[in-house]
């Protein structure tokens, strides 16, 4: 039976499916992919009046302080100084469930902080893992809706997430992270966060620097059991929600250390892996931590829906100092984060008090739904004009171009050997304790041995797990076939 051919909304057929096109192999994506931009915009209004993903959190006010000197790296005035306390608002959630869904299920968790800065706000939206399960935007409605319900028994299906992650080898750190004992942390409190992304950092003289980010827990690192998180479920599905308000409102404030990974575009150009793949961590040997500061958290939100369910996060929200990556993940999610919240709050949702920057914000957009600032008054709409007291560009701002190299096309994510999937989680799973992968195994026998999932998406699975380890694949192949 010959297959027909996927096309776009207005029916032209699609001749890559799996692949952005890009700059060269691990350039930026170029905005002429107009089926890309289709398919995350599509996505983004599939749902509402809830967020697509990330759905159900907790969040909280508090404040950055900077305890080590970085303007080396980066002109940006939140780390200007030693000492140097920044307001700030972090939202920590699920990602596959609805805003009703039990918080102790086994997904990752969402780690958005918002900075109310002097230049502006700087948004960082990561989760508590430092990988993410693919490296394309373009397959990022893919596999988010491997993680919703099926279309026609609106349950969730092993199915559809093990038929995805089998024929996406990309997913298997992630995986394995998931599966692990991370996959549920005891609560919002005692996980780390990451940026996962690699972004830039720009210093006075214009000199750029990728970073990665690191949010470590200072109340450590506590998991639950599978057994343990499931019977929270039943008894107190909003466990994390009550943690994490309880422990403010009496004073127990959580905190986490702030810390970088540096790494020049001498050293990105020289890596054997990519590094703006999004399913890579940076070996901390040769980019080892630095300190930037901490924040805590120390106020919790008046209403939960005016501070919590109205925050919008969007990965393009930045600061001078402050920028992006070829990191084809990223690129995708500073179109979409900003898309989707445009459309589940409006085209004016930083006027909402959380998600409004406590410095003077001055431009020419005009109307929309709520608008509630006065709307410009009397002052022009439109640039260039005469008037002397109307906003103005500073060229001083513009950031320094970004190298490109290579011809724009769909790349396969698997021709760039830098793009390699199984030498970081089989050293992941060799680093686990005997205990560990015990729990491991069991966790992941639980899910693909479901009944729902045929023998054939588990011979594939398994054989990809026994690429990265093959004692991993031998343990479950045995449990499973």
């Amino acid at each position: 039976m010959t297959r027909p051919n996927l096309q776009t909304e207005s029916g032209r057929i699609v001749g890559d499916n799996q692949n952005s096109i890009t700059a060269g192999k691990r350039g930026p994506t170029l905005l002429q992919d107009v089926y890309l931009i289709e398919k995350l915009a599509h996505f983004n209004r599939e749902r509402t009046p809830e967020r697509v993903v990330h759905a159900k959190g907790s969040g909280a006010f508090g404040e950055l302080t900077v305890t080590a000197d970085i303007t080396r790296y980066t002109k940006a005035k939140i780390f200007s100084e030693i000492g140097k306390k920044t307001p700030m608002f972090a939202r920590f959630s699920t990602v596959g469930g609805e805003r009703g869904s039990a918080d102790t299920v086994r997904d990752p968790r969402g780690f958005a902080l918002k900075f109310y800065t002097e230049e502006g706000n700087w948004d960082l939206v990561g989760n508590n893992t430092p990988v993410f399960f693919i490296r394309d935007a373009i397959k990022f409605p893919d596999f988010i809706h491997t993680q919703k319900r099926n279309p026609q028994t609106n349950l969730k299906d092993p199915k559809m997430v093990w038929d995805f992650f089998s024929q996406s080898p990309e997913s298997l750190h992630q995986v394995l992270i998931l599966f692990s004992d991370r996959g549920i942390p005891l609560s919002h409190r005692f996980m780390h966060g990451f940026s996962s992304h690699t972004y830039s950092m720009i210093n006075a003289a214009g000199d750029i620097h990728y970073v990665k980010w690191h949010f470590l827990s200072q109340q450590g690192i506590k998991n639950l059991k599978a057994e343990e998180a499931e019977k929270l479920a039943g008894s107190n599905p909003d466990h994390y929600q009550e943690d994490l308000f309880s422990s403010i409102e009496k004073g127990d404030f959580p905190k986490w250390k702030v810390a970088i990974q540096i790494m020049t575009p001498e050293q990105a150009r020289n890596q054997r892996l990519n590094p703006f793949d999004v399913t890579k961590v940076w070996y901390h040997k040769e980019f080892p931590l630095m300190e930037v500061g901490f924040f805590e958290l120390n106020k919790n939100p008046e209403n939960y829906f005016q501070d919590v369910e109205q925050a919008a996060f969007s990965p393009a929200n930045t600061i001078p100092g402050l920028y992006f990556s070829p990191d084809k993940m990223l690129q995708g999610r500073l179109f979409a984060y900003a898309d989707t919240q445009r459309y589940r709050l409006g085209i004016n949702a930083t006027q909402i008090p959380v998600n409004r920057p406590r410095c003077s914000v001055h431009g020419y957009y005009r109307d929309g739904t709520m608008r509630v600032d006065g709307n410009g008054g009397d002052a022009v709409n439109y640039e260039p004009n005469s008037d002397p007291s109307s906003p103005f560009e500073n060229a001083s701002y513009k950031e320094p171009p970004i190298a490109i190299d290579g011809e724009g096309g769909h790349y396969d994510r698997y021709e760039d050997s830098g793009n390699d999937n199984y030498e970081q989680p089989g050293k992941l799973y060799r680093l686990m304790k005997e205990d560990e992968k015990a729990r491991l195994v069991s966790n992941l026998v639980a899910s693909l041995g479901a009944p729902s999932v045929p023998n054939a998406i588990k011979e594939k699975q398994i054989e990809l797990f026994r690429r990265c380890d093959a004692d991993l694949g031998k343990r479950l192949a045995d449990s499973l076939l």
